[in-house]
């Protein structure tokens, strides 16, 4: 009996460091999430393997695993910049962005865990500042805004894309400009709305003073030639067949032929 405890020491200990070990050997990925390994003796990052992908893993206790996510994922910026004609412009962006999962070790390496800070907002910073610089206060405010979204896309994309980070979009959400700039710019724009609306109205009253020129010079024109093909022979025979269809009527009334003016017949009725 006094062995027992003797026997059952080492044991423990045992159990102790080996549950120590997969402890620290085993790792969990979650959902949306890759894992970089690390081999402390084994060359340090490991680029040339695929990452580690969603589950449970167990490693050597003596290496690593740094944790990245590699779904879609927005960061928002405010930044100053400058317009064309060198106003202060204040604008507001977001990204839709995504680290290259298959090449994760390097990002890791050469970029590390805060690769956004490190590339990815100072790339969109000067992206926006080169951008916004080509337009006016007017443009930024109301014509151009998807354009330079666009462009900012663009060259930020083209410099990202070889850093290991995919961009998917860029959106800008705000621009602000200086009280007194903004104020002018819809005044401006008020202002061509008016005029605008003014030359609706313009062109079609003259429109509708055409139409009704035109409309009367038609019937001008039907009332000339109408004239001109009435002559004294067809008012008679017009006077005649009227004169003809009165006689059949069973209405009481004395004709008296040849009694008006052109030879056409008086009709006397009861009245």
């Amino acid at each position: 009996m006094d062995k027992l405890p003797k026997i059952a020491l080492p044991a423990v200990f045992i159990a102790i460091v080996v549950f120590i070990i997969i402890s620290k050997s085993a790792i969990t990925i979650g959902s949306g999430e890759a894992g970089v390994l690390y081999k402390t003796f084994g060359g340090g990052v490991v680029t040339d393997e695929a990452p580690l992908g969603e589950g449970f893993h167990i490693v050597a206790p003596w290496n690593k695993v740094y944790i990245y996510e590699v779904r879609q994922q927005e960061v928002l910026e405010k930044m100053n910049v400058l317009s064309s004609n060198g106003l202060d412009i204040k604008l507001e962006a977001s990204a839709w962005f995504q680290p290259i999962a298959t090449e994760l070790g390097k990002l890791h390496q050469e970029k590390g865990e805060a690769y956004v800070q490190r590339v990815l907002l100072p790339t969109i910073r000067s992206a926006a500042r080169s951008v916004v610089g080509r337009y006016t206060p007017e443009q930024l405010y109301s014509t151009k805004r998807d354009a330079i979204q666009q462009e900012i896309f663009d060259e930020t994309k083209k410099i990202v894309e070889d850093e290991y980070i995919q961009l998917n979009e860029i959106l800008v959400r705000d621009v602000t400009l200086p009280p007194t700039i903004k104020d002018a710019i819809e005044r401006k724009l008020k202002q061509e709305q008016e005029s605008l609306e003014y030359e609706f109205r313009l062109v079609t009253a003259s429109k509708e003073a055409e139409k009704v020129r035109i409309e009367a010079q038609g019937k001008a024109d039907a009332n000339r030639i109408l004239s001109a093909s009435l002559t004294d022979k067809i008012l008679q025979d017009k006077g005649i067949d009227a004169t003809m269809k009165l006689a059949e009527s069973p209405n009481s009334k004395v004709i008296v032929v040849g009694g008006g003016e052109s030879g056409l017949p008086i009709i006397l009725g009861n009245n």
